[in-house]
């Protein structure tokens, strides 16, 4: 297994679409449905054999939770903050614009 190269608190952005968030948790390799992997268009689908990231995602529409594979994020150097709902709850902002889990957070 890889290292993971983004951590918990890191914002990134994706490679190929519209979308950046905050990382809340980091899966070593893939762990979600075979369902949800084969719904991913062969071209574009991600290798299961490397971390894959849950976020809380924006877009300029709405909020929500996305799964991304590590081939298909970018760190995001905007300095813009996530306004994401449940960011507050999860995580304080660092002086770096990057975000740290409260101590609530890891109970």
């Amino acid at each position: 297994m890889r290292e993971a190269k983004f951590s918990i608190g890191q914002v990134v952005r994706h490679r190929h679409f519209p979308f950046r968030g905050v990382v809340f948790d980091v899966d070593p390799e893939f762990s979600n449905t075979d369902e949800w992997l084969a719904a991913i268009p062969e071209p574009i689908r991600p290798r299961r054999d490397q971390p894959f990231y849950r976020l809380l995602a924006e877009n300029a529409e709405s909020h929500y939770e996305a799964y991304v594979s590590e081939q298909n994020l970018l760190p995001d150097d905007s300095d813009e903050p996530i306004s994401h709902p449940q960011v507050d709850l999860l995580f304080e902002e660092t002086d770096d614009g990057s975000y740290k889990l409260k101590p609530s957070s890891l109970n």
